[in-house]
């Protein structure tokens, strides 16, 4: 997991980086919010595929049903009739339009990496040797449960700098990269570092805005998409499932934006607020109903025109 932080860290670090110089107003959590909402403009197109393809699958539900009430006992007349149905409809069961989903995850691993090395994706340009010095000498900054660990020593560099400046000096770390790294507006408005996290903190300190926050907004989304999705799905066990699937997203939510950086927790929020409005500005033009209403037209026309050009070819077939 960690190479995966790794990797996605050096383009998203990149991204930060040019966010936070040119629109981000030089403050990393707005950087994290326009970075966010970036991403869900461009996974807009994605969305409404995939609202649409909902209306299909109702639709194609429908015509299966009655092929299974047709066909009722013998299964291999019902796959071949629904394969069938499916090479005439174009419908592929299995495009169900993930990129509006996998998107945000790659964001968040992305993020995560720009995060917890800021001096190699988000800085760039500090040689390793001197993030290798940098790195061995905040050993007594690190939580206890941390001491082992390496996955937050360039964030506690950020973040204690002003404590290791002399020492670094004094082991040949220049004295540009030192103001390159205080430089790094890493705190939230004031309140807090996005660089800490919750779970380190004692309840009721500021941060653990952070982790409600996130749950509501995960929440708020997750529940309008289930309440419009319950309200076109006619299979109980499958409105279960996303009912659950709900809950458990809350929970995750939850997880993550405690036990990672606060600035993980701001991508979350942020994630989950520009969803739920995306979520109902698309859920008002491309409701399932005008959706699916629009879909049995444009089927009954393309159906007509079928009809039309083969009695036309009869008719010039007849005349010769």
């Amino acid at each position: 997991m960690i190479g995966l932080y790794k990797i996605l860290g050096v383009p998203f670090g990149f991204l930060l980086k040019l966010i936070y110089e040119t629109i981000g107003f030089g403050n990393f959590a707005v950087s994290i919010v326009l970075l966010t909402l970036i991403a869900r403009l461009i996974v807009v197109p994605s969305s409404i595929h995939q609202q649409k393809g909902m209306a299909k699958t109702q639709r194609i539900q429908a015509k299966v049903r009655k092929i299974q009430e047709k066909y009722a006992g013998d299964q291999r007349k019902i796959q071949e009739e629904t394969q069938a149905l499916y090479q005439r409809e174009g419908y592929n069961p299995m495009n169900s339009g993930c990129t509006s989903m996998l998107i945000p995850f790659l964001i968040l691993f992305g993020l995560i990496g720009a995060i917890y090395y800021p001096l190699s994706n988000f800085l760039r340009g500090i040689p390793d040797t001197e993030i290798t010095v940098l790195t061995s000498l905040i050993t007594s900054f690190k939580p206890a449960n941390m001491e082992k660990s390496t996955i937050m020593d360039e964030l506690l560099v950020v973040q204690h700098i002003k404590d290791i400046a002399a020492s670094a000096l004094e082991k040949g770390v220049s004295q540009a990269t030192i103001d390159k790294i205080g430089a790094i507006n890493f705190s939230f408005f004031g309140l807090f570092d996005l660089g800490d996290i919750p779970k380190e903190k004692k309840f009721p300190d500021i941060i653990w805005i952070i982790p409600v926050l996130s749950t509501l907004s995960t929440l708020a989304s997750s529940i309008y998409s289930y309440i419009k999705q319950k309200q076109t799905q006619t299979n109980a066990a499958a409105a279960r499932s996303m009912g659950c699937m709900t809950i458990g997203m809350a929970g995750l939510s939850l997880w993550f934006v405690v036990s990672y950086p606060a600035g993980i927790g701001i991508y979350w929020i942020a994630s989950g607020l520009f969803g739920f409005i995306q979520s109902v500005v698309i859920g008002h033009f491309y409701s399932p109903k005008k959706t699916l209403a629009k879909l049995m037209v444009d089927e009954t026309v393309e159906r007509r025109s079928k009809e039309n050009n083969i009695k036309f070819a009869a008719k010039m077939k007849n005349e010769k």
